[in-house]
């Protein structure tokens, strides 16, 4: 089996870029629903404002070079091709980060805390705080391949993201971060005791509260059981899909570029920490890119399937014992399944850090980088 890595410089043929210009400009609309505000999904005059900058000044040949220049590389694991970016440091000792991005988003969530990360002298930090950068795009996101067999789920995908540091020269000491699937595969990273994986950060803890947890909690963690009911109630209907019919789906997905930024937008409009405007906090260029990356490659339902293969796995059991690595945890006040530092204590064996950020919702590292770094710091630093 080769473990050979490639560079993979991304080039989309002009023709896929003329054909999705072609279906943006024939969309038969939905008429606007009974309601004026988002509690049926994503209002079209939302989605029609993003259509409109799709087709007029939005740039993907842009983002395309920002990918090739962040060193967009390629290698098969286990079967199947991962797509990752790779941006080294200039610092000679920086240590080498794993981040995993989750639904609906992309590798392009951590574009804004790239700079910080990897030259932090030149935005506040010191050279200590510097990290060589591995950013895998989840099998079927992205660019990377589309799984033809049941099974990769959460746990392949953590074994294969160890061999993938172990591939670039990073098995001696690395560190891992991750929110939403990001941080299920991280946590499994953590309970597998990854070799080298010397520590974590998780801005989205994946947990069950305890019958004794829910009779004692205290007034604001009230509100975070309140808010994961309203997530339940509410705004997880894309996850029910996805999880039990993800192919109902798929067709849509593959076939409607606004069908695919419709399902898309819907999850950034509820769980963003953004009133439900999303591009308050995300210029929209940004989110028009991560729908890019699915519609591109077709991976609108390979992505959706990642939910019935996780939910199967879970269905096994969650492991019962702590986190057993040092950890830190970010939580931000448009999360919506949030944890107190008590319940993160009881879920951690060795917890470093734990912050509670003033604003920032599920997609932390898009919309308040400057804290999401800051807490990655203090993180890393209590391991060092």
């Amino acid at each position: 089996m080769t473990k050979q890595i490639d560079a993979y410089p991304i080039h989309i043929p002009q023709a896929d870029l003329d054909d999705l210009a072609d279906r943006l400009g024939r969309i038969r609309w939905p008429d606007p629903g009974t309601v004026a505000d988002g509690s049926q999904g994503p209002h079209p005059d939302r989605i029609r404002a993003l259509v409109e900058r799709w087709r007029r000044g939005y740039d993907w040949r842009a983002t395309e070079a920002l990918l090739n220049d962040w060193g967009s590389s390629r290698t098969v694991i286990d079967g199947l091709g991962f797509h990752f970016l790779h941006i080294r440091s200039p610092e000679a000792d920086a240590t080498p980060l794993l981040l995993t991005h989750g639904w609906p988003g992309s590798i392009l969530e951590f574009r804004e805390v790239i700079g910080p990360l990897t030259r932090p002298r030149e935005f506040g930090g010191r050279a200590t705080d510097a990290f060589h950068l591995v950013m895998p795009s989840l099998p079927g996101f992205g660019f990377s391949d589309k799984p033809s067999e049941p099974g990769w789920g959460v746990g392949r995908t953590a074994s294969a993201f160890q061999e993938l540091m172990q591939r670039l020269g990073y098995g001696k000491r690395w560190l891992a971060q991750g929110g939403d699937w990001g941080a299920a595969v991280t946590t499994a990273l953590a309970h597998m005791r990854a070799p080298g994986l010397a520590g974590i950060h998780l801005n989205m803890v994946m947990f069950q509260p305890t019958a004794q947890e829910v009779a004692e909690a205290t007034p604001e963690e009230r509100r975070m059981l309140a808010d994961a009911a309203r997530y339940d109630r509410e705004y997880s209907g894309y996850m029910k899909l996805q999880s039990t019919r993800p192919q109902s789906v798929a067709y849509g997905l593959a076939d409607s570029p606004v069908g695919l930024a419709g399902w898309l937008y819907a999850l950034f409009q509820d769980v963003s920490d953004s009133g439900g405007h999303p591009e308050s906090v995300i210029p929209l260029d940004h989110l028009i890119d991560h729908v890019m990356l699915y519609w591109l490659t077709n991976a609108g339902p390979s992505a959706a399937r990642f939910y019935w293969e996780g939910v199967r796995e879970m269905a096994q059991g969650m492991p019962a014992a702590p986190i057993p690595l040092p950890a830190g945890v970010s939580m931000f006040p448009g999360e919506q399944l949030r944890l107190s530092r008590r319940w993160a204590e009881a879920r951690f064996a060795d917890l470093r850090f734990f912050g509670e950020a003033e604003r920032g919702g599920h997609f932390a590292a898009m919309e308040n980088p400057v804290t999401f770094v800051e807490h990655l710091r203090a993180t890393f630093r209590a391991m060092a």
